[in-house]
Order: C-alpha cells, then structure tokens, then sequence
C-alpha cells in the first residue's frame, strides 16, 4: 500500500471491524483460560489437580488460538496478496512483544528475580538462542525459554505451509489440507507411531539442526518474498517442506498431536474459505466431521500419559470446536467491549504472564493450597499492564511494520495493473486499494 493509499471510509472500517469482533472475543478468551491454567500451578493447585483429569485448560485455550490463527492468518496473506507483505506484517507483529518478554525473562533471571525452568541440556547459549530468533526453537530440539512459546512455533510451521500453497496457488484446497493432516495423525495413532521426543535432533545433533534448520527458512523467506515466479515457488516449496518434516519427525508432543495442531489450524481456514464464498459450507462441515472424528479417535487411542488423559484432552479439544462455533454463530452481532479488548491485548496476556508467573517462581513460590485472592490479585496485576504493552510495544511495532511496507514498496515497487485495474492475486477490500481506487500489485504475488 503506498502512503496515499487513502483511508477506507469510517463506516466500512467499522463494519469490517464489527465482523472481526468475534475473532478478537475469542482470543480473549482463550488467553485468559491459557493464564489461568498457568496461574493454577502456583495458587490453586488443589483445584487443578481435581480438574486436570477431566479437562486440559491449557490444551482448549491453545486449540481455539490455533482455530483463529486458521481463520485469519490465510485471509490476511490473500488480502494482502504479497507474500513480502504479508512476513514484514508478521514479523513486526510478533517480534516487539516476543523480544520484550524473552529479554525480560533472562535480566530477571540474570539479577535472581525470576526463575525460569526451561533446561537446555547443555546447549550453548549461540545455538538456543538462534533457535529462539526462528521462533521454531520447540521444533529444533530446543526447550522454549519461555514455555508458552512452543506454541508460535506451531504459528510459524503454519505459516510457512500457508505460503507454500499459497506460492503454488492451492492456497484454496483448505479443507482437503486439514482432511490429509487429520487422516495422518489418526493414522499415526493406531499405529502406535512412537518417536522420541525430538527425533532429528537426536539423530543428527542440536546444534546442526538449528543451523540448518534457520538457513533453510531464512532462505525460504527471503526467496519467497521476491519478484522472480521461480524463486517464489522454490522459497515457498523450501518452507512448507522444512515444517511438514520438523513438525512430526522433531516435535516434543506425540507425533499424532503435532499433526492434529496443523489440521485444527487448516480446519480454521476451511470455515473461513466457506463464510468467505471460496467453497460451499457442506465441504467445511465435512471436514469439522473428519477432523473431530481423527482428533477424539487419535486422543482416545493413544492419548494416556503423563501430561493429559484421554478424557482432559478430549474435553477440551471438543469445547475448543464448540467456542468457535459459537463465535461464528455470532459473528454478525456486536461482541462486548471488554472481551474484543481482552482480544486486542491476548498476545501481551500471553507473553507477560509466563514472565510474571517465573518472578513469583523466584519470590514468594507456589502455593500448595488454594488461595483463591493471589489469583485474583494476579490478574489484577497482568491485565493493566498487558494494555501498557499493547500500546507501547505491539501498537508502535505493527505502525513500524507498515512503514517498513511502504519504504519497500517505494524502492522496489508495486506497480498497479493497468489494464484491469486490479491486482491479479487474490488480494481484495478496501485495505488494498491503492490511489485512483486502483489495486496494487505486489511483485511477491505468486504467479
């Protein structure tokens, strides 16, 4: 978008904001089902322990972030239609709060505030922390400094596979995606498919895996962002395959897991390709019948073990689904201020508290017994200071990240279609207008 792109006029940005409100109400939620699920080990462990066996907090407020990721995450690289767009976007939103928390995390530990329990089994400290840097680490063989963010790892294996079909223009077989990954894990499950945690890294070493792990996706970034049709292709084929090998073959979760996660997100996209016309709803609801059917199957064939039983992870795998039908069963209604704001602040809510919660590890330690007012007090701490970071972390980073898009666009150019007026990539609406109501062409469109 060039800087006189002009602004949309205030009743259709409202209205597009009106129909994301949904999407924000369930990041809210999620995060505080996430934080609370944390909070839990240090001031409400009786409870925890009685509520554990019948539902995974932790897993249902990770599976309805990974279905909004689904829904949104495709819309935005096809809005956009420019793949160098769409990781500038990414990396200028995700990288300010991820480097204040990790920053954080390692002075309080450095000063003896904070007490981190991630082990890094004798790893140099190069080698976690360029693992850290590709947000990949918890696919690397590298224990996540931070735990919540095995999790981006999974966002960015997701990532790197939208843009691979996106590169290849299959970005619209959705729900055939989501189908084959779910089929997969249910597969691996009956089997018994069993691989030690971090395979790869075990066969081939720590410190080589990160090294060619973060070239490989350096390389498919870069390549995948470029002007050159082949290039594009080649970048975003390298991508796709460094997350379809890393994701079931160096996981540190049950290999049917791992690739349950890819299917919930590509199920997300499914529903998405439904509401936004690109395929009928009966394929989209096939393919949440498919999808639930592998993932409880998966879970109750093999999914006893130390961390979850069947019965916690299939509770919560299914209210997850539940949640975000309910949300797009009232997309078209207004959603309550206080929880799209929970939303607009659910990446701080997630990156904070694990920080939070590690200083109260290295002061004051769990509690044993509940106690149900430091949990209140917890939140009260966590929240008005999630909205300090949103707004002076988060907001500062994506307006940079935008700039950063414009700067480009100006010196490598985007030039519009002159004989139709339109981008020929699938971006739309009015966020991609360019001046004269012309649409811009970026040169990272797939061919």
């Amino acid at each position: 978008m060039s800087s006189t792109t002009p602004r949309p006029p205030a009743s259709r940005a409202s209205a597009g904001a009106y129909r994301l409100g949904w999407l924000d109400a369930l990041r809210g939620i999620a995060a505080l089902v996430v934080v609370f699920d944390h909070s839990s080990y240090a001031f409400l462990a009786e409870f925890r322990q009685s509520l554990a066996p019948h539902f995974n907090a932790g897993r249902y407020g990770v599976m309805v972030f990974f279905l909004v990721s689904g829904y949104i995450i495709p819309a935005s690289l096809e809005r956009r239609g420019c793949v160098r767009d769409f990781w500038i976007s990414r990396a200028f939103r995700v990288y300010p709060m991820w480097a204040v928390a990790v920053t954080s995390v390692v002075v309080l530990d450095l000063v003896g505030v904070a007490e981190t329990r991630a082990e890094f089994g004798g790893q140099d400290a190069a080698t976690a922390a360029v693992a850290h840097v590709t947000l990949l680490q918890e696919l690397l063989g590298t224990p996540s400094l931070l735990r919540v963010l095995w999790t981006l790892s999974y966002e960015m294996a997701f990532y790197l596979l939208a843009v691979a079909l996106f590169t290849v223009r299959l970005h619209r077989r959705s729900a055939a995606v989501a189908v084959t990954l779910a089929a997969l894990a249910a597969v691996s499950a009956t089997a018994g498919c069993v691989l030690p945690e971090s395979a790869l890294s075990t066969s081939v070493g720590t410190g080589p895996l990160v090294a060619l792990g973060s070239v490989a996706m350096v390389v498919a970034v870069c390549c995948a962002s470029t002007g050159s049709p082949a290039l594009r292709v080649f970048g975003g084929l390298l991508g796709g395959s460094l997350a379809l090998v890393l994701v079931p073959l160096n996981s540190t979760v049950r290999v049917w897991e791992s690739l349950m996660i890819l299917a919930v997100m590509f199920l997300g996209t499914a529903v998405y390709r439904a509401d936004s016309g690109q395929s009928s709803r009966r394929a989209a609801a096939v393919t949440v019948a498919v999808v639930v059917a592998c993932a409880v199957g998966s879970a109750y064939r093999y999914g006893a073990g130390a961390s979850s039983t069947r019965l916690g992870w299939i509770s919560a795998f299914l209210l997850a689904v539940l949640t975000f039908g309910a949300g797009r069963a009232l997309r078209r209604r207004r959603m309550p201020y206080w929880l799209t704001g929970l939303g607009t602040i659910s990446y701080s809510v997630y990156l904070v508290h694990p920080v939070l919660l590690a200083v109260i590890d290295g002061t004051i330690g769990r509690w044993r017994q509940n106690n149900v007012v430091l949990e209140v007090a917890f939140f009260a701490v966590l929240l008005p200071l999630c909205v300090l970071t949103q707004r002076c972390v988060e907001a500062p980073g994506r307006s940079l990240g935008r700039s950063v898009s414009r700067t480009l666009d100006r010196a490598w150019g985007r030039t519009p279609d002159r004989s139709s007026g339109r981008a020929s990539g699938p971006a739309s609406g009015p966020a991609s207008e360019g001046a004269g109501g012309r649409k811009p062409v970026c040169r990272g469109q797939p061919p």
